[in-house]
């Protein structure tokens, strides 16, 4: 593999089932094929990783969440051969169990799903963490006693104006929308939007115009279609739409828990991971991106695909398969989105996907 024909990707994995913590790999651009160069098992459950760059230095900066009752965060930097490195120190989030992180306005901002909370915490010079400095606790309950007795904060992530934070709560059936204060990193309930009672919603994507936002439900194979205000921070559902054939087949008591959601950069494809079903949804998008439509479902090549993750040239598909340890990664026909089966490499107990 050329050096010219290679791009970075970072994988997370459960270490208290057997991951490696956080693996660096080089992927061929060609072939989509990724090859490991090294891993660290220096911060627990890394379940969910982002790339970003330190606001001092421009210099690439990896951050993971630990997802342990005590949640943390930490910063790595990536010398060429693979080998990532401590910056500064793991910081607590104040919050449990934390799913998701995200960065925005100079913070790195983690969804905690035990405590059902968000917090923002400072980045420095460096690009590392500081203490927490603003929490934002969430409050209600759904109806499944079972999984939504108390709020759970999935996902954290800024709209594509940059303006506003959202979070996306699987306990309350609703999506926050939220100010951050650059200076203090106190975040402000805006809005708060209702979903569906039951849904559990998860995930959260963009379309590319910024106009509209796909919330992928755990607790139901849907995905609800939102139009998204940027000006006035305002969330509005349209409608669902099933990310699953009527006829799919839980007659052996596998439930399906769909877990990511992916848009094509181009606005015309949607992609959902679904597990227990195991398998990637396509739909495809009109020109309003408001009509999503259920084309295909493919297996994801494992079991239990936690993630999801199109590569930055938008060719390549990648599905961690968290209970048969595995990623796999699928070539995009670029005429209908439906993904390729292209080859695996062994990850136990993957988490996530991310380039950088």
């Amino acid at each position: 593999m050329g050096a010219d024909h290679a791009q970075r990707a970072f994988i997370g994995s459960f270490t208290s089932a057997g991951g490696h913590g956080i693996s660096v790999a080089a992927v061929d651009r060609d072939t989509g094929a990724p090859t490991v160069l090294g891993s660290t098992d220096a911060l627990a459950d890394p379940s969910f990783l982002a790339v970003g760059h330190a606001p001092g230095t421009g210099a690439p900066v990896l951050y993971a969440v630990s997802e342990a009752t005590d949640g943390a965060v930490a910063a790595f930097s990536t010398d060429d051969d693979g080998t990532l490195r401590p910056i500064g120190e793991v910081r607590p989030v104040d919050g449990s169990s934390p799913t998701h992180l995200a960065l925005a306005a100079g913070h790195l901002l983690t969804a905690n799903y035990g405590s059902g909370s968000v917090t923002a915490l400072p980045l420095g010079h460096d690009g590392s963490p500081g203490p927490a400095a603003g929490v934002l606790r969430h409050e209600g309950r759904g109806p499944d006693e079972g999984r939504q007795a108390g709020p759970h904060a999935h996902q954290v992530l800024a709209d594509p104006s940059g303006n506003w934070v959202l979070s996306v709560d699987l306990g309350t059936d609703s999506v926050r929308v939220c100010a951050l204060d650059p200076d203090t990193g106190s975040l402000r309930l805006h809005a708060e939007t209702a979903l569906r009672p039951g849904t559990g919603p998860r995930h959260l994507a963009f379309h590319p115009s910024g106009g509209q936002a796909y919330v992928l439900n755990e607790l139901e194979p849907t995905v609800t279609v939102c139009r998204w205000d940027a000006a006035a921070g305002l969330l509005e559902p349209l409608g669902e739409t099933q990310v699953l054939p009527y006829d799919h087949d839980e007659g052996a008591g596998v439930r399906t828990y769909p877990s990511e959601v992916v848009v094509s950069r181009d606005g015309r494809f949607l992609w959902t991971a679904n597990r227990g079903h195991d398998s990637i949804s396509v739909l495809t998008l009109d020109e309003t991106g408001e009509k999503p439509v259920l084309a295909a479902a493919v297996g994801c090549g494992g079991r239990w695909p936690r993630d999801l993750t199109l590569d930055p040239t938008g060719q390549w598909l990648y599905a961690a398969n968290e209970h048969s340890g595995n990623v796999s990664w699928f070539a995009v026909d670029a005429e209908t989105g439906i993904p390729a089966h292209a080859g695996s490499i062994e990850v136990p107990a993957a988490s996530c996907v991310v380039f950088g």
